[in-house]
């Protein structure tokens, strides 16, 4: 067997966008090795070096993120409102942004566990790279109901809205099995805690850059996200960011990456501030 290594353009392609994305073992659960750190980074071309450096890169952006946030006496004053308990599991289940390695999920992490060190909180981060609202349902009992969760974040949607190349006509996932999907996703989560679900909407994307992206055959429009984002606002829980603009209103290109579709970290931060405004001040619905 040959031991192929990743050239330098693939390495500056792993660090500047996919390797945050490549989280192999929640994917791929059941494979033997998955969890052997050799077996990871050799599948990726690297030595495991320099793989532990990508991943301990992207570890440390997330906490400075946090700690940049914690500057914010807003965020300050949200965080002694905040719902959990000290021994609280709280789940979030997503697609790439929740899956990010440096993406809203790390960064509410590290915040959480840099301001109150005393508590016991277990975090298990259940996003899956482009995962639609189907696959996310699919795996439910595996990658959330069997961690007994007390609070479920669920941030899912955008990629139900997808419109292939090859068949624009409609969405890959039609509104209506989003709405069957999300409503039995919801009704999962009722039945391992009493703590209402808190559900962030997707944000739009910035147009015409997910064309120039060889990884992409699709194309995504707000008109479409934004009837996912009027099923969510209809469901029970802590509403997220309703109308979407978090990002911006249009979006600005900063908090993207160069795809126009997955956040930068920049954008991350915005999606964290709003969550914690939202589980601070906002009113769940019931």
């Amino acid at each position: 067997m040959t031991n192929q290594k990743a050239t330098k353009k693939e390495k500056e392609a792993l660090e500047k966008y996919l390797f945050q994305f490549l989280n192999l073992e929640k994917t791929y659960p059941l494979l033997p090795g998955i969890r052997n750190t050799g077996s990871i980074s050799g599948l990726l071309g690297l030595d495991i070096t320099e793989y532990e450096k990508l991943k301990n890169l992207f570890s440390e952006n997330a906490k400075k993120a946090a700690l940049e946030l914690l500057k914010d006496d807003d965020v300050i004053d949200w965080l002694d409102q905040l719902p959990f308990s000290n021994d609280d599991t709280i789940v979030a289940l997503g697609d790439s942004a929740t899956d990010d390695q440096q993406g809203w999920f790390e960064i509410f992490q590290h915040i959480l566990n840099i301001t109150v060190p005393e508590a016991q909180f277990t975090f298990v981060n259940a996003g899956i790279s482009n995962n639609t609202t189907a696959d996310a349902l699919r795996r439910m009992n595996r990658d959330v109901l069997v961690h007994e969760p007390d609070w479920v974040i669920i941030s899912l949607g955008t990629f139900d809205a997808q419109r292939l190349n090859f068949a624009p006509g409609r969405t890959l996932v039609a509104l209506s099995e989003t709405w069957e999907n999300l409503s039995t996703i919801e009704d999962a989560v009722a039945t391992v805690t009493e703590n209402p679900p808190i559900w962030i909407t997707p944000v739009p994307i910035i147009p015409g850059l997910l064309g120039e992206m060889e990884l992409f055959e699709f194309d995504i429009h707000d008109a479409d996200l934004s009837q996912v984002r009027e099923v969510i606002t209809g469901k029970k829980g802590f509403i997220v960011d309703p109308l979407g603009r978090r990002m911006g209103n249009p979006p600005e290109a900063w908090y993207y990456l160069s795809d126009g579709l997955n956040p930068s970290i920049s954008g991350h931060v915005n999606t964290v501030k709003e969550l914690m405004r939202s589980l601070a001040t906002a009113k769940v619905k019931k």
